[in-house]
């Protein structure tokens, strides 16, 4: 369960925060949608099913339930080639660019299941600063629900997982987060609360996140938490 809810102010200070892309910083689920109903028309595939399995996993992992007899490698090519030719309906969050700005460069990073060129097309795409480096699909062996996408994350801001915050909208990230040791913040952007139990907090969406200090020592972050 979800602990530490309450309705009243959270202060928590941290070194650095980890960011899922779609449903934290953007919204893509229009291309998300309509890129996996092309390619399970391509394969012959139910695409609600292909829709249900893709959110919030790698491409890769999508591919291997929806069509384990086909070459992950090439398949992958093909969704992220029809994923990247469609860039419509991609728009920031709110509360995102204001959040963002108040935070320094060095101190947060974007963890996504997205492909490296689909992230950094789509978050260019919404006007979100680019971070130099990322992680994305290809930077580990493991996706989500597994801890290994944000210990990857946590080691290229130079920070331990526990010194870290998570913003997450899915169930797997909720879950890979809490693994890893971070601190967990969830939003109810794209799921419902009782998805998000691993999440030590909930938010609606980062407008209820505000940075009230940044200096040497850390990142100080105050938001009042859904209560349940």
């Amino acid at each position: 369960m979800a602990s530490s809810i309450a309705s009243s102010p959270i202060t928590i200070r941290c070194k650095g925060i980890l960011f899922d892309m779609d449903g934290i910083l953007i919204s893509s689920l229009g291309s998300v949608e309509r890129s996996w109903t092309k390619y399970a028309g391509l394969r012959q595939v139910d695409p609600e099913l292909a829709i249900s399995l893709a959110h919030g996993r790698r491409a890769v992992e999508t591919i291997a339930a929806l069509r384990p007899d086909l070459d992950p490698d090439a398949e992958l090519k093909v969704i992220e080639d029809i994923e990247l030719a469609d860039g419509e309906g991609i728009r920031v969050l709110p509360g995102v660019l204001k959040l963002i700005n108040e935070l320094p460069m060095d101190r947060w990073t974007v963890v996504t299941s997205a492909t490296d060129r689909l992230a950094r097309m789509r978050l260019a795409t919404a006007g979100i600063p680019v971070p130099e480096g990322l992680v994305t699909a290809e930077h580990v062996e493991q996706g989500k629900p597994d801890p290994a996408p944000f210990l990857a994350g946590a080691a290229l801001l130079g920070f331990a997982a526990e010194d870290c915050v998570v913003f997450e909208d899915s169930s797997s990230g909720v879950v890979a987060g809490r693994a890893a040791g971070c601190t967990v913040i969830g939003t109810t952007f794209s799921h419902a609360a009782e998805s998000l139990a691993a999440a030590h907090y909930l938010i609606p969406d980062l407008t209820a996140v505000a940075v009230t200090a940044s200096d040497g020592q850390g990142i100080v972050l105050r938001f009042t938490p859904l209560a349940t």
